[in-house]
């Protein structure tokens, strides 16, 4: 996989697991794209986004693990109380680094790192929750050049982390859940 391919990434906290469930089991086996999904879940629990959205979705989704290779068409969630980095477009990095804003995985870490790699050919996403991590890391999507989308606050189950990435990222497109689905189906075509 080269850079050009691209990349999508996702940040959610509360109301996550409702919100990625209008949008990732809309998308087809043949999605071109890797998708990395950062949810804030509490570090002394196991995930079981990995499982629950396997069984939903077409594509294979996956709980990421450190020093492994990125594959297109593949969700990585970030494991609890880990940063997700992309080394290179190759290689997932996981890091027990300080938290960020309260937070680890940091959805501000992950996009920023992301941004880094895949400049201009990164889709960033932020959805519903209740601080304000993931709105610096929008914009970083956006300042090197990859397009950034925002779920609409007036949907979202907790407005306040949108609300926060539309003022980082005034240049954002504010979609409802369906429309950011209908995107990144668009981006299969």
């Amino acid at each position: 996989m080269d850079a050009a391919g691209g990349a999508v990434i996702i940040g959610a906290s509360a109301g996550a697991l409702e919100a990625l469930s209008l949008i990732l089991p809309e998308l087809a086996s043949d999605f071109p794209r890797p998708i990395l999904v950062i949810v804030h879940v509490p570090p002394d629990k196991r995930s079981v986004l990995a499982a629950i959205f396997g069984a939903k979705c077409q594509l294979r989704a996956v709980e990421a693990e450190d020093k492994e290779p990125i594959e297109p068409g593949v969700i990585y969630f970030a494991p609890p109380d880990y940063h997700l980095l992309i080394e290179d477009e190759k290689t997932i990095a996981l890091s027990d680094e300080d938290q960020v804003l309260f937070s680890r995985p940091s959805i501000d870490v992950a996009f920023e790192s992301a941004a880094e790699v895949w400049g201009k050919s990164l889709t960033g996403i932020i959805l519903t929750g209740a601080n304000h991590d993931g709105a610096q890391g929008l914009r970083a999507v956006a300042d090197a050049g990859g397009t950034a989308l925002v779920q609409d606050p007036e949907g979202a189950y907790a407005p306040t982390m949108p609300e926060a990435a539309i003022a980082a990222c005034p240049q954002a497109r504010v979609l409802s859940l369906e429309s950011i689905a209908s995107y990144l189906q668009g981006i299969a075509s």
